[in-house]
């Protein structure tokens, strides 16, 4: 597979991801709850699927250009990841934080492409 086939898997990655945390994130502001949610199993399939993909690709990016996972920025963007991953449960666990996480989804997406573009360690 070419680089340029695992950048596009990374932002499908990336779409489905955010898509699945607005969703999510928009149930529990609208006062809605785990047991309300009728989209809730599909959502958690698009979020796990597109952090399935964005590793993935990331992974397959890191091959072709042939650069050490344990390069510092790397790592940082792994436990992005690993972050990201655990934000679906936020929402519904804790509603009071839906409002201040769907502002903040915005800049887990800039830490993010700050990390890969400038690679700062």
């Amino acid at each position: 597979m070419s680089y340029d086939f695992y950048k596009i898997l990374h932002f499908i990655g990336l779409a489905s991801i955010w898509g699945a945390l607005g969703a999510a994130t928009l149930h529990a502001m609208n006062g809605g709850t785990k047991a309300t949610n009728p989209s809730r199993k599909i959502v958690a399939a698009t979020h796990g699927i597109g952090l399935f993909l964005m590793l993935l690709g990331g992974f397959g990016m890191l091959a072709k250009k042939q650069i050490p996972v344990g390069d510092g920025w790397v790592i940082a963007k792994i436990v992005l990841w690993l972050v990201v991953g655990g934000l679906l449960a936020v929402p519904l666990r804790a509603p009071a934080l839906a409002k201040p996480l769907w502002f903040a989804l915005p800049f887990f997406v800039a830490i993010g492409a700050w990390l890969a573009l400038t690679k700062p360690f």
